[in-house]
């Protein structure tokens, strides 16, 4: 399956992190997760959540019960690519490299993590 190009937005995101803890979920399961209890506007709201990530192809769902139930097609690591390289285009033409050397330089890396990116870039 090809990565989608769309970015997620924060709502979505938060909608990703329930289904990437628990799934498959009804849309009411979201909605007590997301919001604590069902009122007509939190599952309006959650309902296109959904559609978009649905369409985005980020979201399956399941038609063969109902109520119809919900997952993530693409990993937490998935969206955190798309996410990076959506900010990498806009901000250094696509370029991921400043964001690497201000991870080095921050020292915001491990040692772990600085040898798993170096075995990588040996790879």
């Amino acid at each position: 399956m090809a990565i989608p190009k769309s970015v997620v937005t924060e709502a979505e995101l938060n909608l990703l992190n329930i289904l990437w803890a628990e799934a498959p979920l009804t849309a009411r399961t979201i909605v007590e997760r997301l919001y604590g209890e069902v009122d007509p506007s939190s599952m309006g709201t959650v309902q296109k959540l959904i559609t978009r990530l649905v369409k985005k192809g980020m979201l399956s769902r399941d038609d063969a019960r109902t109520p119809h139930r919900f997952e993530a097609l693409l990993s937490r690591e998935d969206i955190a690519g798309m996410q990076l390289d959506d900010f990498a285009r806009k901000l250094s033409g696509g370029s991921l490299s400043p964001f690497l050397m201000h991870l080095v330089r921050a020292k915001k890396l491990s040692k772990a993590e600085k040898e798993q990116i170096r075995n990588l870039l040996e790879n």
